[in-house]
């Protein structure tokens, strides 16, 4: 693995490269975005991917991706800007994409922008809570872990963000107006560290969460785009938000193994089936379409 630095005006894109550039097995760069995961959370998955020149990056403000820009903010428009600049800068496209969480969210922005960089697009669990039915519930739902970081401490806003994504099914009133669970449930300690900068709790991603597909741009778009879900998180939040979306583009949700982190190895205390994840994720890139 080869490690390099894309400078540009407002950040310092960090970047891995696995395999040759430009590819020599005749297949398409593979690049893999998350967020606010940083590049290492791939690493499992990309050991399962050697037959592709894959690449994988810290998105900005993110590990080793420093911005210059003086901001926090976390929008897709601005994360879709970076994967465009890298790709360009690469000279590797059209490349494929798997991306997760909101690494999806920002794919989904990059080809409704740029569909020219991108020949299939998997987009993996994206948390577009806008687009549920139960919106206004899963966004007051939101709105209490993080009122909860703001107000306790990381514990408590951490404790109410795996209650969140952990739930079956639509939210409802009752959801919303029940305790947030005690982080000592979940073996975490109570005391208040004083931190503020989480980028799951902290409110700079919001813009994320908010985001509305433009549908018309990616029907519209030559990339083939592949919403998908784990079979274990279907009925989860972000399960339920990438059947939205598939729904919004006329599609079929595609699973894969396991849960939102399916693809995990635990680079993050936390795994799933990496390789029966890059097997699924095999046969996607090489359907024929």
């Amino acid at each position: 693995m080869d490690t390099h630095t894309l400078e540009t005006p407002e950040v310092d894109l960090t970047y891995d490269v696995r395999g040759p550039l430009p590819p020599t097995d005749g297949h398409p760069v593979l690049l893999m975005a998350g967020h606010p995961m940083e590049a290492g959370g791939f690493a499992a998955l990309a050991e399962h991917l050697d037959d592709r020149t894959v690449i994988t990056y810290d998105p900005r403000g993110v590990g080793r991706s420093e911005r210059k820009d003086g901001r926090e903010d976390r929008i897709p428009s601005m994360h879709a800007a970076d994967l465009h600049a890298l790709i360009t800068h690469l000279g590797a496209g059209p490349v494929d994409v798997f991306a997760s969480s909101g690494g999806a969210v920002n794919a989904l922005e990059l080809v409704a922008t740029h569909p020219d960089d991108v020949r299939i697009l998997v987009a993996h669990e994206p948390p577009v809570l806008a687009e549920l039915p139960d919106a206004e519930w899963a966004v007051a739902a939101e709105r209490a872990f993080m009122g909860a970081y703001q107000q306790r401490g990381s514990s408590w806003g951490m404790a109410g963000f795996m209650a969140f994504t952990s739930w079956q099914g639509e939210f409802t009133p009752d959801y919303v107006e029940q305790p947030l669970p005690d982080p000592a449930a979940f073996g975490m300690p109570v005391d208040d560290d004083g931190s503020r900068d989480d980028p799951l709790l902290s409110g700079t991603g919001a813009a994320i969460t908010a985001y509305r597909p433009d549908y018309a741009a990616l029907r519209a778009a030559s990339t083939r785009v592949v919403m998908a879900a784990g079979v274990e998180s279907r009925d989860t939040v972000t399960g339920r938000t990438a059947a939205s979306v598939a729904a919004g583009l006329g599609e079929m949700l595609v699973m894969f193994p396991s849960h939102h982190g399916g693809f995990l190895g635990g680079e993050l205390g936390w795994s799933g089936e990496p390789e029966a994840f890059a097997v699924r994720l095999h046969e996607v890139l090489d359907a024929p379409t």
